[in-house]
């Protein structure tokens, strides 16, 4: 298959093409399994492979995919016609940046192959977990997992070979009930993942990661009585899973270059961030370093390359506050550096990904990171809180459709007197803009509270794209935020 493929490139260089490269997709391979109030909910499971052709033909892309592998030739010409199709109507032209060429394998770090164990003993374990939430004052309690794997080879014109082998593990608990008022709370955890272990079945076995049905219940039998999140202005500490929306919302999509250059604005809005502002925009206070990080371990954000055969890489998005980068491909950056008639962008940040092989590659997150700091950990920062609000878990998200504010909803609220936790609070919310939000920021936590996120439906493009990234994050504290309203 992969000498065919290297005949398909070659044919479609020598019919007048600039570029072209093929992602063939040998295995993907889904399985889903819920379990609900001790029952089996969901299973399914399936295996696909296909590929996908792109094409630059004077400076327009052209792309086909199939799933019949005798059908390469056929593919390759209708992707051809595709590009020089678009050709006649282009404004600008598509350069690519320079990339270095690797022929290079990548595969994730596995222990255990969760598609080798067997069903019946992955189901015993998600029930297992799920029991821990029983309480006869919940209506619904759950687990879920969701497995992916991936077997691509990537070609292209310029040289490069890439084989990568790619697992993503994804697991959940959760659990529903009605308060005194009869409003819905819930509580509950998504399998994160640590850069220093591996990715597999072990992470659901480890009690570490994965067992936390005993915290759940307790922190949802607290909601059902709780009061409701006041409303105020107090600082506001963030537990990971909402520091990584927070990050992926106002961070991440506000610096993908594709929606600065105003790319998205028919589906998932543009950004407020400007070619003019890299170098010059105070993004957030000093203590904010956030990076676009490919090179993150065991992340679904991790892939090795992108699908323009560039290496992952570590990029500075933000440093002591002051915007320095973006989110970038290789040809976002020669449109962009072309646009502001100066040099922004020196190389590609690995960034552009598509969901399959059945999709064009766009720009997408792959992990960003804010890096910890120095003050210490959560109970560090609790106690350094004289009035405050402790939240984690997002439940719904409302977001400016160029990411210049937002206000968010959690699961749960601690709220924080003279450095202590006093009581939870029910239904806390949080709003703000997001420069002076990010500018407010005053207390960054430490290695310890530091942890990899991970995200499994990041929705954007046309046809949309649901794509996987990760966020690693620590415990943060923000002065004087609007909460409860």
């Amino acid at each position: 298959m992969q000498k065919e493929a290297k005949k398909i490139i070659e044919f479609i260089i020598e019919n007048g093409a600039s570029y072209a490269d093929i992602r063939i997709f040998t295995k993907d391979q889904k399985e889903s399994i819920q379990v609900l109030n001790g029952e089996v909910e969901q299973l399914s499971q399936s295996l696909a492979a296909g590929y996908g052709i792109r094409v630059l033909y004077k400076g327009s892309w052209g792309f086909a995919s199939h799933e019949n592998f005798d059908n390469f030739l056929s593919t390759a010409k209708l992707a051809l016609e595709n590009a020089q199709s678009s050709s006649l109507y282009r404004q600008d032209e598509i350069k690519l940046a320079p990339k270095k060429i690797f022929k290079q394998n990548f595969n994730t770090q596995t222990e255990i192959d969760p598609f080798e164990v067997p069903i019946k003993e992955k189901i015993e374990r998600l029930l297992f977990l799920e029991d821990k939430l029983k309480h006869s004052k919940f209506d619904y309690r759950g687990a879920s997992l969701n497995l992916y794997k991936r077997e691509i080879f990537y070609l292209d014109s310029e040289g490069a070979e890439i084989n990568k082998n790619l697992l993503d593990v994804e697991a959940g608990l959760w659990a529903n009930a009605f308060d005194s008022n009869s409003q819905k709370q819930s509580r509950s955890y998504y399998l994160p993942q640590d850069p220093n272990t591996s990715v597999g079945w072990e992470n659901i076995l480890s009690d570490t990661q994965f067992n936390h049905g005993d915290r759940l219940k307790n922190e949802l039998l607290s909601l059902l009585e709780a009061p409701k999140c006041p409303e105020e202005v107090c600082d506001l500490i963030l537990l990971p899973e909402m520091m990584a929306l927070q990050t992926h919302e106002t961070i991440g999509h506000a610096l993908e270059l594709d929606r600065i250059l105003g790319y998205e604005l028919s589906y998932a809005g543009g950004s407020h961030v400007s070619l003019q502002d890299f170098g010059k925009l105070t993004f957030g206070s000093n203590k904010l370093n956030a990076r676009a990080d490919g090179t993150v371990k065991n992340s679904p954000g991790s892939e090795g390359f992108d699908d323009d055969g560039v290496i992952g890489k570590n990029i500075p998005l933000i440093e002591k506050g002051l915007l320095v980068n973006a989110i970038t491909s290789r040809q976002m950056i020669t449109e962009a550096n072309a646009k502001a008639n100066k040099k922004i962008f020196s190389e590609s940040g690995g960034a552009n990904r598509a969901q399959s092989y059945y999709s064009l590659p766009i720009e997408r997150m792959n992990n960003i990171n804010i890096d910890p700091g120095n003050d210490g950990n959560l109970e560090d920062i609790i106690k350094n809180t004289k009035n405050g609000l402790l939240v984690e878990a997002p439940t719904s998200w409302s977001i400016g459709s160029n990411r210049e504010n937002f206000h968010f909803a959690c699961e749960i609220g601690w709220k924080i007197i003279d450095g202590k936790i006093s009581h939870v609070v029910a239904n806390p919310t949080y709003r703000g803009d997001s420069l002076p939000f990010w500018k407010s920021l005053d207390l960054v936590g430490n290695s310890e509270s530091w942890q990899l996120q991970q995200v499994f439906y990041c929705g954007k493009g046309q046809p949309n794209q649901a794509m996987r990234l990760g966020h690693g994050v620590p415990v943060c504290r923000f002065k004087n935020v609007q909460v409860g309203k």
